[in-house]
């Protein structure tokens, strides 16, 4: 069976038929190409899958692509600014050195953007607790906690949040 749901997309409203045993990862990936969103495990254990859905972390893979009726949905996609521009958290990982193989990242990144909306000034624990359902086999979590600190002190001068 089929659906058609509505919903924002990183900023723009939009619509698609989609099966209903599908999950938000085939949505986005399958019929928007939006592939930054990762696909690592598809049990929701490592995080590479993940997106905000109403600004909350959500793990795409197994999240019901027909959930997002009537919601917003952002990806690293829509972190991007005018020009191409990076957004700062963007910015703050190149700079720490916190991107190696890259795989992780965008689900890295949006649960940091999820953390510093909600914690402008989070403290090294509350950073790590919230990047906890994410898992990197590269950097070993410190470049990648240092450079959430640098996002949260971009961020207050930057106002992109």
């Amino acid at each position: 069976m089929k659906r058609v749901v509505h919903f924002t997309l990183n900023g723009f409203e939009v619509e698609q038929e989609i099966e209903s045993h599908k999950m938000l990862l085939d949505l986005l990936r399958e019929k928007f190409e939006l592939t930054g969103t990762k696909e690592g495990c598809g049990q929701g254990e490592c995080g590479a899958c993940t997106v905000l859905v109403d600004g909350l972390a959500v793990n795409a893979c197994l999240f019901p692509a027909l959930e997002v009726e009537g919601r917003s949905v952002t990806t690293v996609e829509g972190l991007i600014g005018e020009g191409g521009r990076l957004h700062p958290i963007q910015e703050a990982f190149v700079e720490a050195g916190a991107v190696q193989c890259g795989f992780c990242m965008p689900g890295m990144v949006m649960s940091a953007k999820a953390l510093l909306d909600e914690t402008p000034n989070p403290t090294e624990e509350e950073i790590r607790r919230g990047i906890s359902g994410n898992l990197c086999r590269c950097t070993g979590y410190v470049q990648i906690v240092d450079a959430i600190k640098l996002a949260s002190q971009k961020l207050k001068g930057d106002g992109r949040g």
